[in-house]
C-alpha cells in the first residue's frame, strides 16, 4: 500500500485520467474530490462489499430455484415414463 501525506487542495493522480483532490480535513474526517472518466465506477468499499454480498445471495437463491425446478421436472418426467399421468 502506498501511503501519501497531502494537504488541503493538493492532488493525487492515478494514471492519466483520475485525479483525487483533498477538499478538507476535519478531525478524523477527510473529504476527497475525485475526477475520473464516467466509465470508471467509484464506490465506497462498504457499498461495494454490500453489492457483492447481495449479488452472491441472489445467485445462490437463483441456483436453489433452478435445483428445485430441475427436481420437479425430473420427478414429472419419471412419472410419465412409468405411464402415470399428473
Amino acid at each position: 500500500m502506498l501511503v501519501l501525506a497531502r494537504k488541503v487542495n493538493e492532488k493525487i493522480l492515478i494514471g492519466e485520467d483520475i485525479e483525487i483532490t483533498i477538499v478538507s480535513v476535519s478531525g478524523d474526517n477527510v473529504r476527497l474530490g475525485i475526477q475520473a472518466p464516467q466509465n470508471i465506477k467509484i464506490l465506497r468499499s462498504e457499498v461495494y462489499k454490500e453489492i457483492m454480498e447481495q449479488n452472491r445471495e441472489a445467485s445462490v437463491s437463483e441456483h436453489d430455484k433452478d435445483k428445485e425446478l430441475s427436481a420437479k421436472l425430473i420427478a414429472m418426467l419419471e412419472g410419465k415414463s412409468r405411464g402415470q399421468n399428473n
